[in-house]
């Protein structure tokens, strides 16, 4: 699983931190040792537990309760409790619980999905894309995974994907399609992935040997087309869907018994719904 440095979990501490809690310093309390809970309102999966508990130990706090990322937890649950000096804990509290309102929201919203996704079509994936909010990849993909989804794309150097705008450079299509094969050989390891968003593009792609088609923004109509001659003439490459597939719709597209749901909708679904209480204990 993805691991965080404690350098980086510092780095992040110190945007909220770049130098004291002044609220804090002026009421002279910093000693009075208290314990902050943090838990749901809502039946979630949880992501960022243990980035969020070094967080807190790193500046002196101990761990009282932890519940491991990945787990399904109920409404009214805690997820993380510590305790620690009454200035410490502020320092943390809101780095803490914003890394799990952030990542358990993707990871439960990953989770979901997958839910739609498995109930029709078992072989079908979910994968991510790489389109995470800036300096947030990481966070995002291991929520992802904690959510059970896979990741589509994390880089530009590690698979090959044509979209169209790489096709300008050719005089036409059927250029391009020459060229297929020529890129297997020179990647022997690596799949040839093409976006395409036309039957009659699948079609000439699937005839010059590509490996798999990314159908973006196709209609339901159109796909199904396109799954029915894969299966009949082409049953080795590989169909996956993208472009604005969400909670909503990811079942529709699941059901045709394509081979994966490509979408960024997991990182732009809100935080979860998580609270905290704060009790002086010495």
């Amino acid at each position: 699983m993805i691991h965080f440095s404690d350098n980086e979990l510092i780095e992040l501490l110190n945007d909220d931190l770049p130098y004291l809690d002044l609220t804090t310093f002026l009421q002279e309390k910093a000693k009075i040792k208290v314990k902050l809970e943090i838990f749901t309102r809502d039946d979630i999966v949880i992501s960022g537990v243990e980035e969020s508990s070094r967080i807190a130990k790193l500046l002196d706090c101990d761990i009282l309760e932890m519940k491991i990322s990945k787990t399904k937890v109920k409404k009214g649950e805690t997820i993380l409790a510590f305790s620690g000096a009454y200035e410490n804990i502020h320092k943390v509290w809101r780095t803490t619980q914003l890394i799990l309102e952030y990542s358990s929201q993707i990871a439960t919203t990953t989770a979901l999905m997958l839910e739609k996704i498995k109930e029709v079509n078992d072989n079908c994936q979910l994968l991510t894309t790489r389109k995470t909010y800036p300096f947030s990849k990481k966070f995002c993909i291991k929520s992802v995974l904690n959510g059970g989804g896979l990741i589509h794309r994390l880089n530009l150097s590690e698979t090959i994907l044509f979209f169209p705008h790489h096709r300008k450079v050719y005089k036409d299509n059927l250029e391009f399609y020459e060229q297929i094969l020529k890129f297997k050989a020179k990647m022997p390891e690596k799949k040839v992935v093409v976006e395409s968003s036309s039957f009659e593009d699948c079609k000439n792609l699937f005839e010059n040997g590509v490996d798999v088609v990314q159908l973006d923004k196709v209609s339901l109509d159109e796909l199904k087309k396109v799954v029915e001659l894969r299966d009949k003439s082409f049953k080795n490459i590989k169909i996956i869907c993208s472009g604005g597939i969400n909670l909503q719709n990811v079942q529709d597209f699941a059901k045709l018994k394509i081979d994966g749901v490509v979408t960024s909708f997991v990182y732009s679904c809100g935080m979860a719904n998580l609270g905290s209480r704060l009790e002086i204990i010495d």
